[in-house]
C-alpha cells in the first residue's frame, strides 16, 4: 500500500508562483511512476506530468512544460510540482499520484493505482 499527501495550495495572484509538495509513504515506493494531476469544476482530470521511475526524468503533457516543473527527492519520498506565471485558468485541484509499471499510459489516470486527496489552487484575476 502507498500514501499519498498533497500540501502547499493556496490562495495566489496572477503571475505567482507556487511549490506544491507530495509526500509518499508506504513498503513500496522505490519503482513507482509518480505524477500531477490537476481537475477544474467541470472538466475531467488532466495530467500535468510524471516522473517515471525507470528514468528519473519528469515528462510533461503538452501545454504543461513552459511554466510547470516536477522533481522528485528520493530520500525524502517527496514530489514536487513548481508552477510559475500562474494563470487563472491554473484554479483546480492538484492531486499528486503514484503506481507501478502498467500497459497505460503514462498521462491516463488510469496508470496510477494511488491518489493524494488533493490540494486546492486558486488563481485570482
Amino acid at each position: 500500500q502507498v500514501q499519498m499527501a498533497e500540501s502547499g495550495g493556496g490562495l495566489v495572484q496572477v503571475g505567482e508562483s507556487l511549490r506544491l509538495s507530495c509526500v509518499a509513504s508506504g513498503r513500496t515506493l522505490r519503482f513507482l511512476n509518480m505524477g500531477w494531476f490537476r481537475q477544474s469544476p467541470g472538466k475531467e482530470r488532466e495530467a500535468v506530468g510524471s516522473i517515471p521511475w525507470d528514468t528519473g526524468t519528469p515528462v510533461y503533457a503538452d501545454s504543461m512544460k513552459d511554466r510547470f516543473t516536477i522533481s522528485r527527492d528520493g530520500a525524502k519520498n517527496t514530489i514536487y510540482l513548481q508552477i510559475d506565471n500562474l494563470k487563472p485558468e491554473d484554479t483546480a485541484v492538484y492531486y499528486c499520484a503514484s503506481g507501478l509499471k502498467s500497459t497505460m499510459p503514462i498521462f491516463s489516470r488510469r496508470a496510477y493505482s494511488y491518489w493524494g486527496q488533493g490540494t486546492q489552487v486558486t488563481v485570482s484575476s
